[in-house]
């Protein structure tokens, strides 16, 4: 595919398949290839885009800090969505990329079909948040002095993605050799900017139990840093579903492609037939199991 312009920076993409649109947004530690598993089972039916975030080669590394902002990299969804004639289309992001989706969600919602949010919400805890910036600060200047082979090393072996080596030595290395590919200005500058300067997802509570988007949320039971967070957001998105897989970690397309890609294809039916509803008012948490009136104290 050409590259597509975003602000003056190309963006590498690839395209596969027709019908009804999927654009999969990458988290910070991978690229479109990281996708492969689910472009090959959803270009059967859907036209699938995948992409590399600015930063990430063979996409353009700009050397500017303020290339990096989210606000950017959600206008960088636009001018792929822009660039292809798409008016809307279902959003799959994970991690960095759900952050991305979810921003691009609220801003215009008119043009997403569905956001599929797995993974996403490091770093907004607020019980946690001021622990994950100043760590995410430091590694971020860590990998631009000591070069993408050294991090690699060490974040493949985090606490949240052991659980890939466990199950799928094989994929563990290749997700480990991709990681080792990227940019150090690039990836740097990303977590600098992006993961250190987006706000909290706990600061746009007002406008997200607004936003009338099928959500699904997908995260794995052993990534303990987002847990909270997706409870949070299952509550306060009014179209929301959460899905958990089971002794799963963050690259959850990864570790469970058969399951994630299972999960994903029956929310993209359900959203398609206009099955995928509003949350029925009697099962808000402000009711109780006793007719919706709280027992007595």
């Amino acid at each position: 595919m050409p590259m597509i312009q975003g602000d003056g920076v190309e963006l590498y993409a690839e395209e596969a398949g027709t019908g009804h649109p999927i654009v999969w947004l990458h988290e910070f530690a991978a690229d479109c290839r990281t996708w492969e598993g689910q472009v090959r089972r959803f270009s059967r039916s859907h036209r699938c885009i995948a992409y590399n975030a600015r930063g990430y080669p063979p996409s353009d590394v700009p050397e500017d800090d303020a290339a990096y902002t989210f606000e950017r990299e959600r206008e960088d969804l636009r001018a792929v969505l822009d660039s292809l004639n798409i008016e809307r289309a279902h959003i799959v992001g994970l991690s960095m990329g759900a952050y991305t989706g979810l921003m691009f969600a609220l801003r215009y919602r008119e043009r997403v079909t569905s956001l599929l949010f797995a993974s996403g919400g490091s770093g907004a805890f607020g019980d946690t948040r001021q622990a994950f910036l100043a760590e995410v600060r430091a590694a971020a200047e860590a990998m631009m002095n000591e070069g993408m082979e050294v991090a690699a090393e060490r974040l493949a072996v985090g606490a949240t993605r052991v659980q890939l080596q466990n199950k799928d030595p094989r994929g563990w290395e290749e997700f480990k050799q991709y990681l080792s590919e990227h940019s150090a200005v690039g990836s740097g500058l990303t977590m600098r900017n992006f993961q250190a300067g987006r706000p909290s997802l706990y600061d746009f509570e007002a406008e997200l139990r607004e936003l009338d988007v099928p959500v699904l949320l997908a995260v794995g039971d052993e990534d303990d840093p987002v847990i909270e967070t997706n409870v949070f957001l299952k509550r306060v998105l009014p179209r929301a579903g959460l899905w958990i897989a089971p002794r799963t970690g963050h690259g959850i397309n990864l570790e469970e492609p058969a399951a994630f890609n299972q999960m994903a294809a029956d929310f993209f039916s359900a959203v398609e037939a206009g099955q995928w509803t509003r949350r029925d008012p009697r099962a808000d948490p402000v009711h109780s199991s006793l007719g919706g009136a709280r027992p007595e104290a």
